[in-house]
């Protein structure tokens, strides 16, 4: 089994948490988090970090995705902690010109941060769950479709779980729906227990059907705000936070034909609050905070082979 090493740079990020990683053209791009910074730029075939423009206001707590030339950020907030407010418009950044642009708008009604979101192939970016009031209120089990072509928003059917601080995947032709809690359970009487709140349940959506079920397999580490990508068919959800102080340092790997999650080799900076990055059969992580919360504020960047 291959491990997770830790690189040596040429150049050092900015430390940032609840933020962007995305791949593109070869090339990852660490954006957003707390406070306003400039992107990230990480060549790996030099190991080296460079800079580029900061977005126009703090953006955090989002999934990206890739849709052609562009990064789109949906599911996104700003402001600070707990009262942070969500988007009216999708953030858009290009790494060819260096620009970001403001998107279409978001219903009203459907605007939330911390939520899932993956880039399907019939053109559709898919958004699941999130939170409406920052970290203080309603948690939602939403499930909505934004097509980017057009522009185009669609409401479809609730996913079984409310969750925020939860990544989504798409492998075969089904959405998985994993990990986060519902922060909004307390409605804001108690900040310290939402860590507490995390949910096993993995709610799948089968594009085939159009209808979601709870797979009968939980995730076995339940943890919040972990990165994930998908390699060889197989869903790797990585590191996390949950009640304890100390972020989580597990690969969790779900197989959709056998329907089982698995353990594979541990993080060596345990870490939660960013992404994770897919490219050259290997699964990148970068940033993030080591501790519940958001303290302290990592910049180094691990990377795995899978086999």
């Amino acid at each position: 089994m291959s491990n997770w090493i830790t690189l040596d740079c040429n150049g050092t990020p900015h430390c940032r948490h609840e933020n962007g990683f995305a791949c593109f053209e070869g090339k990852f791009y660490l954006f957003g988090g707390r406070r306003i910074q400039p992107v990230d730029i990480f060549d790996p075939k030099t190991n080296t970090w460079t800079h580029g423009a900061p977005p126009p206001l703090e953006i955090h707590h989002f999934q990206p995705v890739i849709v052609g030339h562009q990064i789109w950020l949906l599911g996104t907030m700003t402001g600070v902690f707990p009262r942070e407010t969500p988007l009216e418009t999708v953030f858009i950044y290009e790494p060819g010109t260096d620009r970001w642009l403001e998107g279409p708008s978001i219903p009203p009604t459907r605007r939330r941060g911390a939520s899932g979101c993956a880039l399907h192939s019939d053109g559709w970016i898919y958004v699941v769950g999130g939170i409406v009031d920052g970290h203080h209120a309603d948690t939602q089990a939403w499930f909505d479709r934004i097509h980017p072509d057009t522009g185009a928003w669609e409401i479809l059917p609730d996913a079984p779980n409310k969750r925020d601080h939860a990544p989504c995947a798409i492998a075969g032709n089904a959405l998985y729906f994993f990990g986060g809690r519902e922060t909004g359970r307390h409605n804001g009487t108690d900040y310290n227990q939402l860590f507490f709140d995390t949910i096993g349940d993995v709610d799948v959506f089968d594009f085939t059907t159009q209808t979601w079920s709870v797979h009968p397999e939980p995730l076995p580490i339940q943890t919040a705000a972990g990165g994930t990508g998908v390699l060889g068919g197989k869903i790797h959800y990585v590191g996390g936070e949950a009640g304890r102080m100390e972020a989580f340092t597990d690969m969790q790997i779900f197989e959709p034909e056998s329907g089982q999650w698995a353990l594979g080799a541990p993080l060596n900076r345990a870490r939660h609050g960013t992404n994770c990055c897919v490219h050259d059969g290997k699964l990148w992580i970068a940033a993030g905070s080591g501790a519940r919360g958001g303290e302290p504020e990592l910049t180094s960047i691990e990377v795995i082979a899978i086999e």
